[in-house]
């Protein structure tokens, strides 16, 4: 069995009894979170899915303190190797397999910027295969059509975290839209209500998607949800 633990923004913590990795680490400044980065002193691994400061957030800081893995495309592993800590490189499309289990890029639409502005290659989404058990983080992207490929050649997915939170984003109607094309057994909002611009109705979003046969939960940070 695998547990997501909700923490806030876009972070997710994955633990299957003997692994645990996060992804998109984002708590110094964020709001709504339910722990700080010096919460984590046994952590394998970490997936980093682009270079803007709300997931790249505490990373460094974290894999310092845990040891844990960087997992992030080729320009921001560089990035965060020359800070010191450990980093895999992975591109769009390609995956490996970890001591925790397997992580692949996908694409996504959106910037990777880093916090000072550097160039850190192409934003991606990840799908993370634990215990037998796949969870797709969408990252900060819009609704694409090949969403559809991602659930047929990766597929069947089991979770699919999806933004909602527009102007950055998709918003609830396109994120409904995305879960349709992903065919996850459960889908739960990420990237909303952090800050005023990307205020949105996490509820809005679950009625909908389970007025189109699909099934959606609202989490709030510090839940868990344990994948069956």
């Amino acid at each position: 069995m695998v547990t997501l633990r909700y923490h806030g923004h876009s972070c997710w913590e994955l633990y299957d009894g003997n692994h645990r990795i996060l992804i998109d680490p984002f708590f110094t400044g964020n709001e709504h979170t339910d722990v700080d980065p010096g919460s984590f002193d046994r952590l394998d691994g970490i997936v980093v899915t682009h270079g803007h400061a709300d997931h790249i957030g505490d990373c460094v800081a974290i894999a310092k303190n845990s040891g844990a893995l960087i997992v992030a495309n080729f320009e921001i592993a560089n990035y965060l190797g020359a800070k010191g800590v450990t980093t895999h490189p992975l591109h769009i499309g390609g995956g490996n397999d970890f001591v925790f289990g397997h992580v692949k890029l996908t694409i996504a639409h959106h910037g990777s910027t880093g916090p000072e502005g550097e160039s850190l290659g192409a934003p991606a989404g990840a799908i993370v295969t634990m215990d037998g058990k796949k969870v797709y983080h969408a990252g900060d992207t819009g609704l694409f059509l090949d969403m559809k490929l991602i659930a047929e050649m990766n597929g069947p997915l089991d979770v699919a975290l999806l933004p909602i939170g527009d102007n950055f984003t998709m918003g609830v109607d396109d994120a409904v839209k995305a879960t349709q094309f992903l065919a996850a057994k459960m889908n739960i909002p990420m990237h909303y209500n952090t800050w005023p611009p990307i205020k949105a109705d996490p509820d809005s979003f679950v009625e909908k998607v389970k007025n189109r046969g699909g099934e959606a939960v609202v989490m709030s940070a510090g839940d868990t949800y344990d994948i069956p």
